[in-house]
């Protein structure tokens, strides 16, 4: 009986010890998630900010600005789009806890160490701090590899909150949908080989959240417009790419003597790069921007892709493998954001002077130090997350983690390539999802450290006396109390446990 009693202290004193651990974690790791909005004293806002925020007061679809994303930030807009932040980190904590316990690393204190290291190495506090779609990008890629490979291990409310992040995550920015459909279709392509570990049903759901943002962002689009279309800019986007690789320079030089381009006489003082040409004081604002270059560019992206094929495929893979290289922290916040500001002085006169206090306007943000951490393990991160890729397809069968591992790797290259290859190499495509290696890392590192303590000081079963608390039975990091032991011989339908 003593060793009965003292089993179930021992128990009891783990689980009151995981309440108090769950607690910190729940306050501390929002806190973490928001320290660089608290300490500028209002959220961060990024040169794109403006265009989003608009949205729902001008009433018309602009170039790569999402009406589902403004009217999410419209819905913050009375609490000083705190409210927005909030549901940032609610949902990146909610989704790294998730993550962990669906791979049997569920620990309130594991959840907390890991969010510190995230926090303090990678851009994810800087995602979640800013008023942007980028904190989705990399939380929609957890969402659907839970949904799509860890149904079994949630419940129908997790499952449809997954389905709906998810989805509204697709609908904030094309660029995301692509890299989520990419990796449904890697999925139904893979499945056959993996052996039953992602099922139909599985990717059915996953590929249904495309779907879903898709249909979000048509009637989002036609509710502020109007009109039942896509939101426009794609050929203006990569219009610009092409001409900061130099071909539209080049088909401007063999046809403008037989078609008559606005841009002919331009052709020889086009700007160097696409922000240049798109965003600054360059001929695209004289010849009337989006509306009155539309056509045009797109008449040339298209046919300048069939008459220089393999001048494309090679600036594509050039753009690609430098999209890789550049994951810095930062970009658009440290700079002038008059566009922003001219929209939040016009819309919001009410955010004007909490703004304007905003240690952003006073110019104390610099990234310099900050991303001689940042881009070292971002791309240290990123390597590692593909070699543990790369060793578990080797291992056969692989484990949940390899199936993690490859499930980043992939939405990493997709990543790279659908946002260089459309508008050109920035770091904030890939600071947005840098961190996702680094979460891959992290959990590998938990899984090997707690498996190799598990083997040093636990047995594999220890017997407890008690008629309550039948069994403290171990389950890969876990101790778990399991109660009515004498049913568990009685059945055989448990499913063995996998990797």
């Amino acid at each position: 009986m003593g060793e009965s009693h003292t089993s179930t202290q021992v128990v009891q004193a783990r689980t009151a010890a995981d309440s108090r651990s769950a607690w910190i974690a729940a306050i501390a790791i929002p806190l973490m998630l928001l320290a660089p909005a608290l300490w500028n004293g209002y959220p961060l806002l990024q040169w794109d900010t403006g265009g989003y925020l608009a949205r729902w007061y001008e009433g018309y679809l602009v170039p790569s600005r999402s009406t589902t994303f403004g009217l999410y930030l419209h819905f913050g807009e009375d609490s000083s789009f705190w409210i927005n932040l909030g549901f940032h980190a609610l949902a990146t904590l909610w989704i790294l806890q998730l993550t962990l316990r669906v791979l049997g690393q569920s620990q309130p204190l594991r959840l907390l160490a890991m969010s510190l290291i995230l926090a303090l190495t990678t851009s994810l506090p800087w995602l979640a701090s800013t008023l942007f779609t980028d904190i989705f990008v990399g939380l929609s890629v957890l969402a659907l590899f839970i949904l799509v490979a860890h149904g079994e291990r949630t419940s129908i409310p997790e499952k449809c909150l997954l389905f709906g992040l998810t989805a509204f995550a697709a609908a904030t920015h094309s660029a995301t949908l692509a890299v989520l459909l990419g990796l449904c279709c890697i999925g139904w392509i893979a499945r056959p080989f993996l052996r039953g570990r992602i099922s139909v049903s599985g990717l059915t759901q996953g590929s249904l959240t495309i779907v879903a943002g898709a249909a979000l962002l048509l009637s989002t689009n036609f509710a502020l417009s109007g009109k039942l279309a896509w939101t426009p800019g794609g050929y203006g986007v990569a219009f610009g790419r092409m001409l900061q690789d130099g071909i539209v320079a080049q088909y401007l030089r063999d046809h403008c003597p037989k078609q008559n381009f606005k841009l002919c006489p331009y052709r020889d003082r086009l700007p160097a790069t696409a922000d240049q040409f798109l965003w600054g004081n360059s001929m695209f604002n004289t010849l009337g921007r989006f509306r009155g270059l539309n056509d045009e560019m797109s008449f040339i992206v298209l046919h300048s892709l069939a008459e220089y094929p393999a001048w494309q495929a090679k600036a594509a893979l050039t753009a690609t493998v430098q999209q890789l290289g550049q994951a810095a922290t930062g970009e658009g916040i440290g700079v002038w954001l008059g566009h922003t500001y001219g929209i939040v002085e016009r819309f919001l006169p009410a955010q004007v002077k909490p703004m304007r206090a905003a240690q952003q306007q006073r110019w104390h943000f610099d990234f310099t130090a900050i991303n001689r951490i940042h881009v070292p393990v971002a791309l240290a991160s990123m390597l590692l997350a593909a070699i543990l890729f790369g060793h578990g397809v080797l291992r056969r069968p692989f484990d949940d983690l390899t199936l993690l591992a490859g499930t980043v790797t992939s939405a990493l290259l997709g990543n790279a390539f659908i946002c260089a290859v459309i508008s050109g190499p920035h770091d904030r495509y890939g600071a947005r999802l840098a961190w996702l290696a680094t979460t891959v890392v992290l959990i590998a590192a938990i899984r090997r450290f707690t498996s190799d303590a598990r083997d040093r000081s636990l047995p594999p079963r220890q017997e407890v006396g008690d008629a309550d608390l039948v069994d403290l039975v171990a389950d890969g990091a876990h101790v778990v109390a399991v109660r009515n032991v004498e049913h568990l011989g009685a059945r055989n339908d448990f499913p063995q446990r996998r990797g």
